[in-house]
């Protein structure tokens, strides 16, 4: 396939055609845990045991490579599991940067297995490039994006910390899980390896628990990733595998849904006087909107986060009287959803006690604003 095919055509077609024996259009999901050898003791079909590979693994890894314009990738059983794989990078006296607004699993993973293993580790504000370099020096290892942030929102200049981090000879990693690659394709900017919670907007139903890691050009990284893959046992099952390629087919035309919806209510929500501060990088108040506007071409996202006037109870109290919105941890879904991030997060929560953070669904966008607006009386 060519590789100017666009976003939908790349969800439809990528790694999919119909099954040689039958002429099926939907890959057949193969439920099976090893694999006939031939008399002589070879695997000329390729694989082996399901723990090693299976036809809806590889489908969905080389799904996902394409759109992120990648080499390969590896699928793993949840987000956390694909985190987990690229920490297994880091020895003892190892170094990583990470933000210090960023999804509290991956903190939490940074904070307490990384220092475990003897790593250390240095938090920074990723919008201040100063911060960013005076962090990485000349001694980081690993450099750990992710962009928007969670749940702030807050935008990081890719090409610029990328362009930092490769100067210290570091590796780049950035967490695209709520841009997709719909939105931006890290690699585009030089990144080195891209990571994915599938559980969200590339399964997109709530119903598959997943995570994954593309690799852009560095065959040696994805084997490393691939042997982890292997001898942690965290690989994907192929009925997940098959869910979740079966769901990035309307990848494309579910996100730019999403973010049509997510402009529009941030654009309420920042008129509204019951709202201290909405934080969505679609908005030109928004700090790096230039920034978005120039690395995200496919759109701003369908996450955004508000401040309620008032404080923590009166946030708790307007996701109580919300009828559409769930309250529900995760994001991604077809649905939306409205939760009290500080509370989920625990006691060494950094986020705002009168923050909710909102993920916007394929609803209508002017139900969705009714369903806020009378939340917020």
């Amino acid at each position: 396939m060519s590789k100017q095919a666009g976003p939908n055509t790349l969800c439809v077609h990528s790694a999919h055609a119909p099954e040689p024996a039958t002429g099926a259009l939907a890959q057949p999901i193969y439920l099976t845990t090893t694999f006939e050898r031939d008399a002589d003791g070879s695997y000329p079909r390729g694989y082996r045991y399901s723990r090693e590979g299976t036809p809806n693994r590889t489908s969905l890894e080389a799904c996902i490579a394409a759109l992120e314009g990648g080499i390969g990738a590896a699928a793993f059983a949840s987000g956390l599991a694909a985190n987990m794989a690229v920490l297994e990078l880091l020895n003892a006296g190892d170094r990583l940067v990470a933000p210090l607004d960023a999804y509290y699993g991956s903190v939490k993973q940074f904070t307490e297995h990384c220092a475990r293993r003897g790593v250390a580790v240095e938090l920074a504000d990723f919008t201040d490039l100063t911060a960013v370099s005076n962090a990485v020096g000349g001694r980081a290892r690993v450099v750990w994006i992710e962009t928007p942030t969670n749940p702030l929102l807050d935008v990081t200049d890719l090409e610029a910390v990328t362009a930092i981090a490769h100067r210290a000879g570091a590796l780049v990693v950035c967490d695209n899980t709520f841009a997709t690659p719909i939105c931006q394709r890290p690699c585009d900017f030089g990144v080195d390896l891209v990571i994915h919670s599938g559980t969200k907007y590339l399964g997109g139903h709530s119903d598959v628990l997943s995570g994954l890691a593309v690799v852009r050009e560095e065959h040696a990284l994805l084997e490393h990733l691939q042997a982890w893959q292997r001898t942690a046992g965290a690989a994907l099952a192929p009925f997940d595998c098959w869910l979740l390629r079966r769901s990035i087919a309307t990848l494309a035309l579910r996100v730019r849904t999403q973010c049509a919806g997510a402009l529009q209510l941030a654009q309420f929500l920042a008129r509204h006087p019951a709202i201290e501060q909405v934080f969505y990088p679609g908005l030109p108040q928004h700090r790096a909107h230039a920034t978005a506007v120039a690395q995200m071409p496919g759109g701003f996202g369908a996450m955004l986060s508000m401040c309620v006037s008032g404080g923590r109870q009166a946030a708790l109290a307007t996701a109580a009287r919300t009828r559409l919105f769930a309250r529900a941890t995760s994001l991604g879904g077809v649905e939306s959803l409205i939760e009290h991030r500080a509370s989920i997060e625990g006691p060494e929560s950094r986020t705002p006690q009168n923050l909710l953070r909102l993920s916007v669904g394929i609803e209508e966008p002017a139900d969705l604003i009714a369903d806020l607006e009378q939340a917020l009386k």
